[in-house]
């Protein structure tokens, strides 16, 4: 931070960087340190930049510098430095970023048309796409020459309003006013984002100027601060300073006379431009992921960032947003934290003109093949799904500082999903990838996975995800199995706390269980673990054995379900649902009512027999009363079977009325006062949308996480159609992705009027 003392230099940064993630960016601050030019700082390195240092003294970095310093750096000549506007405009261009805030702009000195003393940045806002959001340039400068000098690059400059009408000022940095009008006025954020997408679509290859006038309670009188202006320009002509000495020298003996009021003004003024820059950002990219062209072209000219030696690796760490997506909207419908894979499939081709020849690849030598590669991973085909739906959704995941990170990253922003979700670790931990080899009946023949990234300790949720979660405040949040206990219980409190439903994904048996497995540091778990469930019959078979086996308790939810015998409504109902079952898959009615204690709605996907949804009602859910509903609700106020409260108060008066130890007591009543809010019991089993013939299968992979995309699509929205009817329209998008050779088939676009 150039013009401020240490280390108030560097509490400075650090809360510049946070108010762009409290406004919904991606913050990527830009300098360069020990010879390597870098996009984003972690802490520590933007300590070590920022900190004084006797052999070691930052120095000023323009356009013109950049290859020298690098190219020392290169033959070890380690030199740190600070950018300038101009040399912050070249690396940020490199890294594909498109708005840039600063304090303040370079411009033509005082008796310029003399001296020729203009500074690079005017040149560079002149040939380089970057829009600058700062307080316009610095006082002291010539402002109607810098404007004409603007004017000439073809630079469009322009005013935010600030609620002001009519013809405003450009403004003199310190102050609001200058009087000389600006050329352009900009009323808002929304505003200016659209002149960059413009600028952008019509491929204009020069920067624009937003000028962010000083806040009004910051800002210095004007009559005073051309009288010390003048005073420091006059000092500096006298002690014969020029050039790039001239600016710091000038800017040093301003603070000084003015007793470092100019110095709070300074730091009032640079968050003013951090925060609407970030809120210009954020429009920006929501312009971008609309899609709202200016012109009909059949392909995107979108252009790549260029790679280079001299660009260190974490720039792909801390400066992912390219091409853009630096921001996101605030508010989404759902966010969905799960796995983010490569997939790499490896098809064996033999050669077919050996008609002998195994279709299985042979052991301990290389095998033709086709190789492709994919996005994977359960949540990201949830995200997919929800994305091809135009839901408005964050995805949250994490991959490794490598070629498999960046990959993935590229291949989500490239099929228009938001990438600020996706954290990258940058302690050595490797992106996740699974390979797989098919014989040439395109038949699993053997897999090799490396998914374990989510189970990272070093993950801290609350610094890494609570406020990206706090910040989106979604309707649902949807979770999968692929993070370690701890983080999964982290993920459903926090949802908790925001008033967000959950929805769980198990995604297999040896994961599904982890969301029950307690934790004593982090003390009892709240219910219900998650508001809906999706496991397929064998992760829903481990899950009521791990309860069975670890003694959850819930004695009065047990009781009851131990109470129901055939002559029982719910009873009957539960062979009617199960004698639709294959007799091997008989069992999952029983487990799916043991388990909803702590899923009140569990959706089994059961093969080609269906969906078993068998679920708990609130009191107010209208299937309670709905006639058509009555065949597949029981215990409810007005049906035959009688009311649930009533039998869990008896079971309750029963139980209390034992010797029972207080522990057990405490219990008995938490259970009652837990399952208090439910009114009826709802059981039904809806048959497959299609049968597939077997030819007709392309892949099973993501079918089951299509199905969970689509159906929170519908849960999400401001007034959902019922669960039933929901989970017909994932059927039929799940069969689209059976047919499909992509883990999410795009055409489920097709279903989205049905929700």
């Amino acid at each position: 931070m150039k013009g401020f003392p240490h280390p108030e230099n560097i509490a400075l940064s650090q809360h510049l960087e946070e108010l762009v993630r409290d406004n919904g960016g991606v913050p990527a601050t830009i300098g360069v340190l020990n010879g390597i030019a870098k996009v984003g700082f972690e802490a520590k390195e933007l300590k070590r930049l920022l900190q004084p240092s006797s052999h070691k003294k930052p120095i000023k970095i323009s356009r013109r510098d950049l290859a020298y310093i690098c190219g020392l750096g290169i033959n070890g000549h380690k030199i740190n430095g600070g950018t300038t506007v101009s040399g912050t405009m070249v690396l940020a261009h490199l890294a594909g970023i498109k708005v840039f805030a600063t304090g303040g702009l370079g411009g033509v000195h005082r008796g310029g048309e003399n001296s020729m003393d203009i500074s690079a940045d005017l040149t560079e806002l002149g040939r380089t796409p970057i829009a600058v959001i700062c307080s316009g340039c610095k006082s002291f400068l010539d402002i109607p020459r810098t404007l004409e000098y603007l004017e000439t690059q073809g630079v469009c400059v322009g005013t935010f309003a600030d609620g002001r009408t009519g013809e405003i000022d450009f403004p003199a940095f310190w102050t609001r006013d200058s009087t000389f009008t600006s050329p352009k006025i900009v009323h808002d954020e929304k505003e200016a984002a659209s002149m960059i997408h413009a600028q952008n679509e019509l491929s204009i290859m020069s920067g624009l100027l937003f000028a962010n006038p000083i806040p009004q309670q910051y800002s210095l009188p004007k009559s005073k601060m051309d009288s010390v202006i003048a005073e420091a320009v006059d000092i500096a002509r006298q002690s014969g300073r020029t050039g790039s000495d001239n600016t710091p020298f000038i800017l040093s003996k301003i603070r000084e006379l003015t007793k470092g009021a100019t110095v709070v003004s300074n730091e009032a003024l640079v968050m003013s431009n951090v925060e609407r820059g970030t809120k210009v950002a954020v429009e920006l990219a929501r312009l971008e992921l609309e899609g709202r062209g200016l012109l009909d072209r059949m392909d995107s000219h979108a252009s790549r960032s260029p790679s280079g030696s001299l660009v260190s690796k974490l720039d792909f760490a801390s400066s992912r947003t390219s091409m853009g997506r630096s921001a996101i909207a605030k508010h989404v419908a759902v966010v969905v934290a799960g796995s983010l894979n490569i997939d790499i499939s490896c098809d064996f081709n033999p050669d077919v003109s050996t008609l002998e020849a195994s279709q299985d690849p042979y052991l301990y030598t290389s095998n033709p093949a086709i190789i492709s590669q994919s996005l994977g991973g359960v949540g990201q085909n949830i995200a997919t799904a929800l994305h091809y739906l135009g839901t408005a959704m964050k995805f949250c995941s994490a991959v490794g500082n490598d070629s498999s990170g960046k990959t993935a990253i590229d291949m989500l922003a490239d099929r228009g999903l938001n990438i600020d979700g996706v954290e990258v670790l940058t302690d050595g931990s490797r992106s996740s990838q699974y390979i797989a080899f098919n014989n040439g009946n395109n038949e699993l023949t053997m897999a090799m996975a490396d998914v374990r990234i989510l189970e990272n300790e070093n993950l801290e949720f609350d610094k890494v995800w609570r406020h990206r979660l706090e910040r989106s405040e979604p309707k649902w949040v949807v979770i999968d199995a692929n993070w370690d206990p701890v983080s999964l219980r982290r993920w459903t409190e926090a949802a908790r706390s925001i008033g967000a439903k959950i929805a769980y994904e198990p995604v297999s048996v040896g994961k599904s269980c982890r969301i029950l497995e307690p934790n004593a540091e982090l003390g009892e778990r709240l219910m219900p673990l998650a508001d809906l469930a999706t496991p397929n019959k064998t992760e829903l078979s481990a899950l009521f054995y791990y309860v069975n086996q670890h003694g959850e308790r819930w004695g009065v939810w047990r009781i009851f379900l131990n109470s129901l015998d055939t002559n029982d409504r719910l009873g009957t109902a539960r062979h009617e649902v199960a004698s639709s079952l294959k007799e091997a898959d008989m069992p999952l009615v029983i487990q799916s009512l043991h388990l909803l204690p702590y899923f009140p709605c569990i959706l089994t996907k059961v093969d080609s027999q269906g969906v078993l949804l068998i679920e708990l009602l609130r009191e107010g859910d209208p299937r309670l009363s709905a006639p058509e509903a009555q065949q597949y609700v029981f215990y409810n106020d007005a049906g035959p079977t009688g009311n649930l409260q009533t039998a869990l108060s008896a079971i309750r008066k029963t139980l209390l009325s034992q010797e029972l130890n207080k522990q057990e007591r405490v219990e008995v009543e938490k259970d009652c006062a837990y399952l208090d809010q439910y009114r009826g019991i709802y059981m039904r089993l809806f048959p497959p949308a299609e049968i597939v013939p077997q030819k007709d299968i392309v892949s099973v992979n993501g079918v089951g996480d299509t199905f969970l995309g689509v159906l929170m699509a519908g849960l999400a929205k401001e007034n959902p159609k019922t669960i039933d009817e929901l989970v017909m329209v994932a059927q039929q998008a799940s069969v689209l992705t059976l047919k499909s050779k992509e883990s999410v088939s795009p055409d489920i676009e097709s279903l989205k009027s049905l929700l």
